[in-house]
């Protein structure tokens, strides 16, 4: 059996995703498995997902994947870099994905990998160095070194889904996987952009749901029926302003060391951070406080949410200890079969067996478990607050 790979969000499941699934199918092969490395209850944005992990996988599987596996959430959470490194390091670890695949605005597999191959000369470096003493941000300094070389390879880290897939293709080159590429043209709007017909930007769909709007034309019938009984049931949608007074609670309560123990906390962001949570009344707020031209606005919406969660610094070094399924279908449970004597790290299927296994896979694990106790408390139904669930909940057998 031929298995593509997919790293995804899916924040929420829509058209564009389930093209995507079916133009991968179709490249490797009719009766191609899928399976997708897919970040859990926060998204690498720094916020909450629309839709609970759990729902996100099933949606997936009912649309086309064959098997969903999670992110941790430390890698989930991280830099494109160590997002990247993490989903590809989870797919390789299964021992059985043949090809990362993955959109892009340029839709150019070999552009891509000349440009990853260049970031990774270590002779760029001292160049990129020399760009950040300047003042600029790492993404822009990195840009600007490359441009150096070569202005055509330098003009791909315009577009985020290019960034992207560079990094996946580093990830790939680092880890030394036998791992393929395939890479297609984004179809409709931008990403975060605003589009036109049925397929629109999971940023638009959210703002459109944060709205109460209608999206379902935007999304496969099956993955509407499954948002849709999560949203009967009062587990969905978790939006921003339902977390927000918790979390700005977690962050005033941290410890002054904290904030200088987070990821990225270099050059006094810590300080500026802590200053900004103490003080400021709403999370855009402290956002806005901490913020200079040199940082990022999702380098400090991923801090924030690393210091409410509990995410320190080097967390996310490596790659994950493990591959957690959240979804699967028969297809799926096929390659499960296949990674069970080939897979590099464990695979769990029920939440209970991480308690026995390593200290790094169950802290890692249990971290996921505290993470998802928070985010169940921006559900609308008492009853689906209650602690614990992440142990209670077992994969979506299809």
């Amino acid at each position: 059996m031929v298995i593509g790979g997919i790293v995804a969000e899916y924040n929420p499941f829509h058209n564009g995703h389930a093209l995507h699934i079916e133009r991968t199918r179709s490249a490797l092969g009719g009766d191609a498995a899928v399976v997708c490395c897919m970040s859990g209850d926060f998204v690498q944005r720094g916020e909450a997902a629309v839709y609970s992990k759990f729902a996100r996988a099933e949606a997936a599987v009912r649309c086309g994947a064959d098997l969903v596996v999670e992110l941790p959430l430390p890698w989930a959470l991280s830099s494109a870099e160590g997002f990247a490194r993490g989903a590809v390091g989870v797919l390789g670890g299964l021992g059985v994905v043949d090809s990362l695949s993955f959109g892009s605005e340029c839709g150019d597999a070999g552009a891509l990998e000349a440009a990853a191959e260049a970031l990774l000369d270590p002779a760029l470096a001292p160049e990129i160095r020399s760009e950040l003493s300047g003042g600029l941000s790492f993404a822009a300094a990195r840009q600007r070194a490359l441009a150096r070389r070569s202005p055509e390879l330098a003009a791909l880290l315009d577009t985020p889904n290019n960034i992207l897939g560079v990094e996946y293709i580093k990830a790939i080159f680092d880890q030394r996987l036998d791992m393929g590429v395939l890479t297609f043209r984004r179809e409709g709007a931008a990403h975060d952009g605003a589009g036109e017909g049925n397929i629109r930007s999971a940023a638009e769909l959210r703002t459109r749901i944060g709205a109460g709007r209608d999206v379902d034309g935007c999304m496969p019938p099956e993955a509407a029926r499954v948002f849709a009984r999560e949203r009967e049931l009062g587990r969905g949608p978790v939006l921003p302003s339902a977390l927000e007074p918790m979390l700005l609670s977690r962050l005033r309560m941290l410890p002054d060391g904290a904030y200088d123990d987070l990821p990225d906390a270099t050059e006094g962001l810590g300080n500026r951070l802590r200053a900004a949570a103490r003080e400021e009344p709403s999370w855009d707020g402290v956002l806005s406080a901490a913020k200079s031209k040199r940082y990022a606005l999702s380098r400090l919406r991923r801090m924030c949410m690393c210091a409410c969660l509990g995410i320190r610094a080097g967390m996310a070094e490596g790659t994950p200890a493990y591959a957690r399924v959240l979804a699967a279908n028969e297809r799926g449970r096929e390659v499960l079969r296949m990674a069970s004597g080939r897979a590099r790290i464990p695979i769990i299927t029920k939440a209970a067996a991480a308690r026995s296994m390593p200290r790094e896979i169950r802290e890692a694990f249990e971290l996921g478990a505290m993470a998802r106790d928070l985010y169940v408390l921006g559900c609308s139904a008492r009853e689906e607050r209650r602690g614990g669930s992440d142990w209670r909940t077992g994969p979506a057998m299809l």
